[in-house]
């Protein structure tokens, strides 16, 4: 089983917001990206990927206000979207809240955190139109929406359809123009760092760092206003 980083994702309070943020603090207009019409979310995207990150890029994501979701369908949105105090969070800013790690057997690294005791949730289908055609990936979410250990633990996702022959034939670092951003590191820092590095070691998850101390998320990026950090700050 190999895992690494895929994205790191940012939550902005809308979309305006988020590009304004990103164009003011790395010097760059994100490329688009698409709606999530499952969750009433839409994001905009560039790539990040490094030969030590391969697949990296970047997502800046915000609850979508044009989105109409039949009540019936409702189900409360990824990454911790609903929650009040993440939402109050964000009106100040666009904030780093969570990355998500590519899996060649999603269903096998469920298991393997199941079995320490973490529920990182179902296996949901997903997909989106692109410019290639429709991207379809399978990813993890609870049934609260939790992203767990404050963002620290990361969503699972294996891209293409589970038969797929070439699951990463439509993977956004194929699509993406190089940027300017590049990712030079990525860092985590948890109270429970050591149930957290079990979490990671028994994933294969690599590329990331953990160290105990108050929980947050250090991204470290080579962008064209310089070296730029940022942080969760236990969001």
């Amino acid at each position: 089983m190999k895992t690494q980083i895929d994205h790191l994702v940012v939550m902005a309070s809308s979309l305006d917001v988020g590009v304004q943020w990103c164009q003011d603090t790395l010097g760059i207009t994100p490329a688009a990206g698409g709606e999530h019409e499952k969750y009433g979310t839409h994001n905009r995207l560039f790539k990040i990927a490094t030969p030590n990150y391969p697949l990296a890029y970047f997502e800046i994501i915000a609850i979508n206000p044009d989105a109409v979701i039949p009540k019936r369908s409702q189900v409360p949105r990824w990454f911790d979207m609903d929650d009040v105090s993440l939402q109050k969070a964000i009106q100040q800013g666009p904030r780093l809240i969570h990355f998500v790690s590519s899996t060649d057997d999603i269903k096998t690294a469920r298991h393997q955190l199941r079995s320490q005791g973490i529920e990182r949730g179902q296996v949901v289908h997903a997909s989106r139109k692109s410019s290639k055609g429709t991207l379809n990936w399978q990813i993890t979410v609870r049934d609260d929406g939790e992203r767990l250990f404050n963002g620290t633990l990361p969503t699972l996702i294996q891209w293409g359809k589970p038969d797929s022959a070439e699951p990463l034939r439509l993977h956004p670092r194929n699509s993406l123009p190089r940027s300017g951003v590049t990712l030079q590191s990525l860092t985590v820092s948890h109270p429970s760092a050591t149930k957290l590095q079990a979490a990671y070691e028994s994933i294969g998850l690599q590329g990331v760092s953990v160290q105990a101390g108050d929980a947050n998320i250090v991204a470290t990026l080579q962008t064209p206003k310089g070296l730029v950090q940022l942080q969760s700050m236990g969001l």
